[in-house]
């Protein structure tokens, strides 16, 4: 620990005001150790007299840990000292017993943090009387020192926060996550990943360390959004800060954060420049501090860029300021209310002009980029001398503090000076050919996402999200007319691969309405856009909606291609799978195989989408119970993509595992198992270990391990992917939900019904939360739950569940389909159960109707609902 940061230190743990750490720090600092009081008065700005008033009183309080101070016949100043030194000394090497644990930014030098004491006491004040302290800027003003001033604050008090200062950007990255990481990073702390991520924080603050806490929300632009959903419940342990442009209403403690006083923007700027200089020309540098506003990021700016000029006279600097005001004299009348931004910008420019070519074009190109970390690294271009010019208009940037560095390979810009460089990028006569080759480069990084991105590829593309919707929000004009979907569809699919679908379908509908209106209606590209919204519809269940679009882009697909086009097949097929789910079987089988005749006749029958439409046709029949015909599908798919595609290929896994799908529903269980393990080690080959895929083969396994009996086998591969589940796709992904069911079915059927219940209700409630609750798997969760409190006994809660599943189906699906069959024929049997014959017979009649008619007298389900309403027959009427 260095000396200074010792004192810091020391000045919290005794609680000294702003005003007497101040002049602690001054006159302690080894280099001050000559002066006299008088002169280091004179430095912070405030008269002898008041200097040795706080003197005193700092000698007071540390009279309470040095008793010496009280006693001692030296004086008070060399007992002072030598009590620091000594304890200096003692505790250099020794590791403090309890860490407070924080993530606080660096703080500027004390010297050069001037003119805030009166404000820091009141924020502390503030402070501790409420949870929630916003620092506003006038007139929204930027460049003040909210930041600033919050990490002063956090920084100096510390020791006051032992259950450590957590600090907060509220953009970027959600303010969610970024507690989340802290909590696991300084407490070791992993909230359970199965929970919203507004439960998951709750879950943190019950966890946090003991002691008082400092939250810092920095930059907040939302309250309601970014902060007010993550505050902790009431308790006096949590104090919050908020730094942000925005006034809030009188519900919130506010302190005000205006511009520097003239003399406290004097000694900033004396910080910065030699002293002798100003003393030089002292009205003249009176002068520009007015000029500038008394803003502290102008005369930060203002004050580096005269000590790299030495021989510059403030009053050459004065005239050229006042030379740039007037040719900004248009923009400055534009809005009055901020015209403290304009001297911002106009300091800016005098340290543009210190810039080369090269390093003023990465400043533009930078702030194309979204108000977020920036990822750019430069490291590893293939021409050396490109790199090293690269490298040094980055070192130039960060020189003049026209950069943030934040870590390796990522910055930052302030936003005043991103909106600097955009204006001097719209200055360039190739401004919109760089826009161009920005929005090229995030569609690049559009194309790499997948409609199922894996959780690497989504920790790998993160950083680069804001960007790309930077791209999709603003640039959009800069995008070729043949490359705007792709835009569109890759941040569209990274957030519904998530399972994130309230973020997905405003996407694919917005790049709907603009393709539409930059291709008009009568384009290819138009049906492609119709098609990723019906699929996202047909995800969260609005399925009226989906077939809409469906139907829209199967007429646009004919007229534009012909009917005799693979789009049109792979649009009947879309079509189809949107019937099947919705139980219209018949529609949904015409459509399979006019599919697949037209991809037949059009692409010949030793094509791979001849070998997909096959495939679905198949699963088709599979789920209509149809296994014999189903089976020689699955068959030849299965053959036609080895020939085509080589045994090594991911659809050859596919057509293995759909085909024991088939062996095991008709109970084929040694030819299923050993179909589900080739499927299983050849996607592990051809995928790796870690995707979705190898998770799906696992639950499968695991299905045909409960069915024959062979349980703890089942239970294992059923965690094993869950746990895969969630490491790729995040906890909150439908495919989770599904993982869980499956597990939860395992435990019921072992009779472990607590371990099922727990497993089934996170089940429901992640269905619940990702697809809403008017959607069918929402209801299968429902029937699951109801069928578990039947096992057990609790009747009244199983029947109010069945109801509700019931009426779920019939509204979502319609009356006809076999899903509701289902409902009826498991709330019929709980009546038949607790003998309430009456109302279990027309629900058993209703439930063998509805099978008998969607899926045929000699299907499975059907066989036993019949054998159900035989039994209660014979029971009832006996």
């Amino acid at each position: 620990m260095q000396w200074d940061d010792f004192l810091r230190q020391e000045a919290a743990t005794h609680e000294l005001s702003p005003e007497q750490t101040a002049a602690f720090l001054v006159r302690l600092q080894a280099e001050n150790s000559g002066k006299s009081e008088a002169k280091l008065a004179s430095e912070i700005n405030i008269s002898a007299a008041a200097f040795k008033k706080r003197m005193t009183e700092v000698y007071e309080k540390f009279a309470e840990s040095c008793s010496d101070l009280a006693t001692s016949k030296r004086g008070k100043l060399e007992t002072l000292k030598a009590y620091l030194t000594a304890k200096y000394n003692g505790v250099t090497d020794t590791q403090p017993k309890k860490e407070i644990q924080q993530n606080i930014p660096p703080a500027v030098p004390w010297e050069r943090f001037v003119g805030r004491e009166a404000e820091l006491q009141r924020l502390h004040e503030m402070i501790q009387k409420s949870q929630q302290v916003a620092i506003v800027a006038v007139a929204g003003m930027g460049g003040v020192g909210k930041t600033e001033l919050a990490t002063q604050y956090a920084q100096q008090n510390l020791q006051k926060y032992p259950g450590g200062v957590c600090w907060l950007s509220a953009q970027g990255i959600d303010v969610g996550i970024q507690i989340l990481r802290f909590a696991e990073d300084k407490f070791k702390f992993i909230a359970p990943d199965d929970r919203e991520l507004v439960d998951r924080v709750k879950l943190c603050w019950d966890r946090w360390d003991a002691g008082d806490v400092l939250l810092v929300f920095d930059d907040v632009t939302d309250y309601k959004t970014q902060v007010k959903p993550y505050l902790p419940a009431n308790s006096s342990k949590f104090k919050v800060l908020l730094t942000t442009r925005l006034g809030f209403d009188r519900t919130l403690p506010q302190l005000s954060l205006g511009v520097l006083k003239p003399l406290a923007a004097m000694k900033l700027l004396k910080s910065l420049v030699a002293r002798e200089r100003l003393k030089n020309e002292p009205l003249v540098a009176r002068k520009i501090c007015k000029f500038l506003g008394y803003l502290p990021l102008a005369l930060e700016l203002v004050g580096r860029y005269l000590d790299t000029m030495p021989d510059l006279s403030l009053q050459t600097l004065l005239k050229r300021l006042d030379r740039k005001r007037l040719e900004h004299e248009a923009m400055a009348k534009a809005n009055p209310l901020m015209r403290y931004e304009y001297g911002v910008a106009e300091a800016f420019d005098l340290s543009w002009e210190q810039l080369d070519e090269k390093a003023k074009e990465l400043g533009c190109w930078l702030s194309l980029y979204a108000l977020a970390d920036i990822p750019f690294d430069v490291e590893g271009m293939e021409d050396d001398e490109q790199q090293e010019i690269r490298e040094k208009a980055i070192a130039d940037l960060l020189k003049l503090h026209l950069l943030q560095w934040q870590s390796k390979g990522v910055y930052r810009l302030h936003p005043l000076i991103r909106q600097y460089f955009q204006m001097k990028l719209d200055e360039l006569s190739n401004a919109d050919e760089m826009k161009r080759n920005f929005a090229a480069q995030m569609v690049e990084v559009a194309k790499q996402i997948p409609q199922q991105p894996t959780r690497d590829l989504i920790q790998q593309l993160t950083s680069l999200i804001p960007h790309l919707a930077e791209v999709t929000n603003h640039l959009t004009a800069f995008i070729r007319d043949e490359e705007l979907i792709y835009a569109f569809t890759g941040l569209g699919w990274f957030y519904q691969g998530q399972g994130f679908y309230k973020y997905a379908e405003p996407l694919f509908s917005q790049c709907l309405e603009l393709i539409r209106h930059r291709l008009g209606a009568e384009h290819p590209h138009v049906a492609n856009s119709l098609n990723n919204l019906a699929l996202i519809y047909l995800d969260i269940g609005r399925y009226s909606e989906a077939e809409l679009l469906h139907l829209q882009a199967l007429e646009l697909y004919k007229r534009l291609l012909g009917a005799e086009h693979p789009s049109v097949a792979t649009s009947l097929n879309n079509l189809a799978e949107l019937y099947l789910t919705t139980g219209r079987y018949s529609e949904a089988e015409l459509l399979y195989l006019q599919a697949l005749e037209l991809y037949k006749r059009l692409l010949k029958t030793e094509h791979p989408l001849v070998a997909t439409s096959l495939n679905n046709l198949g699963l088709f029949y599979h789920a209509t119970g149809k296994y014999s015909e189903a089976e020689p599908l699955f068959q030849q798919a299965l053959k036609l993509y080895k020939l085509l595609l080589g045994t090594e290929h991911p659809h050859v896994a596919t057509s293995l595992n759909n085909l024991a799908e088939v062996y095991h529903a008709m109970g084929r269980y040694s030819e299923a198992e050993p179909l589900f393990q080739q499927a299983l080690e050849l996607r592990k080959r051809l995928l790796g270990a870690e995707h979705p895929l190898v998770a799906a083969s696992l639950n499968n396994l695991a299905s045909l391990y409960n069915r024959t009996g062979r349980y703890s086998e089942a239970e294992l591969l059923h965690l094993q992917a869950l746990e895969l589940d969630k490491r790729l796709l995040g906890a909150e992904h439908p495919s989770v939900a599904t993982s869980l069911n499956n597990l939860a079915a395992l435990y019921e059927s072992t009779g472990r019904y607590i371990e099922a219940e727990l497993m089934f209700q996170q089940a429901f409630e992640l269905r619940q939360r990702l697809l809403g609750a008017e959607h069918p798997s929402v209801a299968t969760s429902l029937n699951n739950l109801a069928f578990l409190y039947k096992s057990t006994g609790r009747y009244i809660e199983a029947e109010l569940m069945f109801q509700q599943a019931l009426k779920l189906r019939q509204r979502l699906l319609g009356a006809e389909h076999p899903h509701v069959a289902t409902s009826l024929n498991d709330l019929a049997q709980l009546y038949h159960m607790t003998r309430r014959y009456s109302e279990a017979e027309p629900l058993f009649q209703q439930a063998l109707g509805i099978c008998e008619r969607t899926l045929g007298v000699g299907h499975p389900d059907t066989m036993t609902v019949r054998g159900n309403y035989a039994t209660f027959l014979r029971e009832a009427y006996r």
